[in-house]
């Protein structure tokens, strides 16, 4: 108990380093959480303050997933947990997964950015890349052709969250994958997340007022425009 306490500590810790407003604040000397949609999160970056620092919080917000499920919980050592054996679920990929919620709640409430975070996308994609990254491949391939077709991030953040359980059980019980169970009931656990923290998203989608990429050149955000 005591490792899987130590892990789910680190994993907070590592899913509460606020990428999108330190690489704003660092970059630019902006708080994007004054500005455009108000989030602490990737999207909100590229919007207020430009490509530079969405870039690199999309990259630290991943990797912060992606350590958290891929090298936190593997590094301190878990003994089998008889518990799963009614499952069937394999260890590792468990404690991967409970890390890696940790990390999101984390990103969401973060301790190091007064609780207000993002909405854990790419963390989450971070986690399931180190998981099963064939799955991840897919996913990813409809998030990018919502994003092109119909130009709304958040549209397409939550097609991708509902599409990867979709695609595990579709993997494992069409195609024969080895893939743990676990992986389709946090899928489904995560997808369920997102979608409850995109319901503002949601709202301004269906009264279509929703933001838009208006453009899929390097983004300059409001302040490159002079807006701030």
């Amino acid at each position: 108990m005591l490792s899987l306490f130590l892990i789910a500590l680190i994993s907070y810790f590592l899913g509460s380093i606020p990428g999108a407003l330190w690489s704003s604040k660092a970059l630019h000397g902006v708080d994007i959480r004054n500005y455009g949609s108000k989030n602490a999160g990737a999207t909100n970056a590229f919007r207020v303050v430009g490509w530079q620092a969405g870039v690199l919080a999309t990259i630290v917000d991943m990797g912060k997933g992606y350590l958290a499920a891929g090298v936190v919980a593997s590094v301190i050592r878990i003994d089998p947990l008889p518990a799963l054996n009614i499952f069937g679920w394999d260890t590792g990929v468990v404690v991967g997964l409970m890390a890696g919620l940790v990390a999101i709640l984390g990103h969401m409430f973060p301790i190091f950015a007064r609780f207000e975070g993002g909405k854990g996308v790419n963390s989450a994609a971070g986690i399931l890349i180190a998981l099963t990254p064939w799955t991840m491949l897919y996913t990813m391939a409809v998030f990018v052709l919502v994003l092109f077709t119909s130009r709304y991030v958040s549209l397409a953040s939550i097609t991708a969250a509902v599409a990867f359980p979709t695609i595990v059980a579709i993997r494992k019980y069409g195609f024969g994958v080895d893939l743990d169970p676990s992986l389709l009931v946090v899928g489904i656990l995560i997808a369920t997340a997102i979608v409850v923290a995109h319901q503002s998203n949601i709202r301004r989608l269906l009264r279509g007022n929703e933001n838009r990429v208006s453009s899929f050149s390097p983004a300059q955000g409001m302040l490159g425009r002079g807006e701030i």
